[in-house]
């Protein structure tokens, strides 16, 4: 029988976490699921965790915290926990709200005056709460090339001030597409309504009240910190780990995807938004609760207000096939939907070499957190679907042909929808045959001579296309790890990035400047499906001299 959209959606938004019986899940199921994810793609090392009912968590732990190492993943094991930092940073904006110093529909220039976006009437109207949302009319991941690859040397008053060169693709609040650079903005807003450093208010106000004392933002030291898990990266057959080095920097995407935690303080984080009735363990310092240690640790209103749909997202048909989801929307750092006929509510995390799931079923008062160290999307994919099934099946009917008895029958399931989803997605030639992709060669060192020289982009900065030993190379003043030799490819001009997996190849497109002006040069990824972070897209550079 179908659901009417409203009846959904009304479940959704207005059940209390917990209205319905908590799920009944087998937790030799949760085992044989993590197991069979961790043989089928051989992972490095993962934690997972699920709590039901606020009953103690189950903790399934495997690996190490570096490939071939002796330390094995613990609770307290540190992973990065990119995208789900912001759902804290949303938090942190919620707590300064219940202290009464910014309300969401603030402009942003009230507590930033130097914001600027694209256009003048965006600057104007964009509200605080607008940060939070993916709706400012800016393509996926504009400008994201100011965070990442790490390490880099731009500053969060850097990344800001790009954002007025950043173009729009659709006009402001008319539709969803994910970006990291506004919630850099929104973590400076927090620290000029709260009057402290953005990770000065996100110890005080999130991780010290909810005692996710393990939980690092910001600089900090390594042996200092305990067991820190390395991101890995697939090469040539094996797991590369990619660890850090004595001191790990504040980098200006801290707000964006900064955050680092362990599976414990990281079920710290799911159980407090399973209960609304959480209290301000530390106290914190939002309003005349400061220091007292008694109220609410988030308000109802900030609670309803981070599970309320904003911002309406596509309903993929992966997740109406899958979950029989109706809608899909995001909150403030949540997304939101419903799957087999109760509300979901999650965010993933994806940096290179580690990722990241939270999910939350709160009218069945079960959430779980996945933390990998490795770049494991499918994994990932795989996993939190199983998860999900076991608690989602166990509370009701969820559709026939799943082998909903074993975990590890779900994970080889979800595997093999996905191996299909890819075949069918395939393009098929012709002629039957696969295509050749263009062999490359690199450009000698006098090729390529009247493009050669030094380039500038109004919001990435300088780069240098120049002779170096036998070659050409492109370099970024501001990210060193996007350098690496021209190449062509057929016709046409590309880069292969040093330090970058071959997702990260980027097309150079140069051509004579308008009017008898300087060259220009823009980029395109090679491969159109790879992670939107490489905005190369949105770069447009002018020659501004010779090579040096």
């Amino acid at each position: 029988m179908s659901v009417p959209v409203a009846a959904v959606l009304t479940a959704a938004f207005f059940l209390a976490p917990g209205a319905l019986p908590a799920a009944e899940v087998r937790p030799d199921a949760i085992t044989a699921a993590v197991d069979d994810v961790v043989a089928r793609y051989d992972l490095p090392g993962i934690a997972v965790g699920v709590v039901v009912d606020g009953a103690e968590p189950q903790l399934e732990l495997r690996g190490n915290a570096v490939a071939g190492g002796g330390e094995a993943i613990a609770g307290d094991t540190l992973f990065k926990v990119a995208s789900n930092s912001k759902a804290m940073t949303a938090a942190l904006l919620a707590r300064l709200v219940d202290a009464g110093k910014l309300a969401w529909d603030d402009p942003v220039v009230k507590h930033l005056p130097a914001f600027r976006m694209h256009e003048d009437w965006v600057t104007r109207e964009i509200q605080v709460r607008d940060l939070l949302v993916h709706n400012s009319g800016l393509g996926p991941g504009a400008g994201d090339l100011m965070l990442w690859p790490e390490p880099n040397s731009f500053t969060r008053d850097e990344v800001i001030a790009g954002l007025a060169h950043l173009k729009p693709r659709w006009s402001f609040r008319s539709r969803y597409a994910y970006d990291n650079t506004l919630y850099i903005v929104a973590g400076e807003v927090a620290a000029a309504a709260g009057g402290a450093p953005y990770e000065v208010l996100m110890r005080r106000e999130v991780f010290g009240p909810l005692g996710m004392d393990g939980c690092r933002i910001g600089e900090w030291r390594v042996d200092e910190a305990g067991s820190v898990a390395a991101p890995h990266v697939w090469r040539d057959g094996a797991w590369v780990a990619r660890p850090d080095g004595e001191v790990v920097a504040d980098m200006p995407m801290a707000a964006a995807g900064g955050v680092r935690c362990g599976l414990d303080d990281m079920l710290r984080w799911t159980r407090a938004w399973l209960d609304p009735d959480t209290t301000d363990g530390a106290g914190g310092s939002a309003g005349s609760r400061s220091g007292q240690g008694q109220g609410p640790w988030l308000s109802s209103e900030q609670r309803a207000a981070a599970w309320t749909a904003h911002m309406p997202m596509p309903l993929a048909q992966r997740m109406r096939d899958w979950n029989r989801s109706h809608y899909s929307a995001y909150g403030h750092g949540w997304r939101l939907s419903d799957v087999d006929g109760t509300q979901k509510v999650a965010h993933t995390g994806t940096l290179s070499g580690m990722y990241s799931a939270v999910t939350l079923l709160p009218e069945l008062g079960v959430g779980f957190v996945i933390l990998i160290n490795s770049d494991a999307g499918e994994a990932r994919t795989v996993l939190e679907q199983a998860l999900s099934k076991l608690v989602t099946c166990a509370a009701s009917a969820c559709g026939p042909g799943l082998p909903t008895a074993s975990g590890g029958g779900l994970v080889d399931h979800y595997a093999e929808l996905l191996a299909a989803e890819r075949s069918a997605a395939a393009p098929v030639p012709a002629d039957g045959a696969p295509p050749v992709p263009p062999v490359r060669q690199p450009v000698p060192a006098g090729g390529a001579a009247h493009w050669r020289g030094r380039y500038r982009d109004p919001w990435f900065g300088e780069a240098t296309v120049c002779g170096a030993g036998e070659g050409v190379r492109f370099e970024s003043l501001k990210s060193p790890r996007l350098a690496g030799p021209v190449l062509q490819a057929g016709k046409r001009l590309l880069v292969d990035f040093d330090t970058l997996g071959p997702d990260a190849d980027a097309w150079l497109e140069f051509r004579a400047g308008d009017g008898g002006g300087p060259p220009r040069l823009s980029m395109a990824k090679v491969d159109p499906d790879a992670d939107f972070s490489y905005d190369y897209e949105d770069l447009a550079f002018e020659r501004i001299g010779d090579c040096s």
